[in-house]
């Protein structure tokens, strides 16, 4: 498999990447690693879905690209149940699973859980992880451009907990969806969410 980085803006996305892709991505190849910015992409994104970094070396040029933003770690997951639910959220008007930042000395296991009971009122065990994402936005709270690498993780939970929506955290709902309910809700969702969907459907397969 050809070796590739994904960052969401939203639903919009820049691919680092070694040779041109198919499909209609703008295709952006720079002089070297010095012409990459985050302002030049995002001016790029202001009139296109998907922009095409093509280079030599894909991590270098991402290396770059991620000097211009804050770089977060965060996690989260997909909860499911014994009766084979899985637990989703909606914040701000779109599916979405529970995730948020990875605390000071805190692994990326314990922050899935943590952050899952914190937003949904579930506890939960991890059991494996799935993927990883990059999402790049930009904070008000903090006045500044982030860079998030958020890991999914499968968890598990006995389903009995009392759903309870972080509303402070623009959690409007929490309920648990059946395999037929997720799916439909996932063509809603933001593109890294989708992507947690494809992991957990692949895992599921094997």
């Amino acid at each position: 498999m050809e070796h590739r980085i994904v960052v969401w803006f939203a639903d919009k996305s820049v691919v680092f990447v070694r040779e041109t892709p198919c499909g209609e991505a703008f295709c952006f190849a720079p002089v070297d690693c010095g012409d990459i910015s985050r302002d030049k992409i995002v001016n790029f994104l202001e009139t296109r879905n998907s922009v095409a970094v093509v280079v030599p070396d894909p991590d270098a040029a991402f290396a770059r690209f991620a000097q211009d933003f804050a770089v977060v770690q965060a996690a989260g997951g997909v909860v499911a149940d014994p009766q084979g639910r899985r637990l989703m959220i909606r914040r701000n008007g779109r599916w979405d699973l529970p995730k948020g930042h990875v605390e000071p000395g805190e692994s990326i296991a314990c922050c899935a859980a943590r952050e899952i009971a914190e937003e949904t009122g579930v506890a939960a065990e991890v059991v494996a992880p799935l993927c990883a994402t990059w999402h790049a936005y930009w904070f008000p709270k903090t006045q500044r451009w982030e860079l998030k690498r958020t890991h999914w993780f499968l968890l598990r939970s006995s389903g009995c907990d009392t759903l309870a929506p972080q509303t402070e955290e623009g959690i409007e709902r929490v309920v648990w969806c059946d395999a037929e309910t997720f799916a439909d809700n996932l063509r809603s969702a933001f593109p890294t969410v989708r992507r947690v969907g494809q992991a957990l459907e692949a895992m599921r397969v094997r």
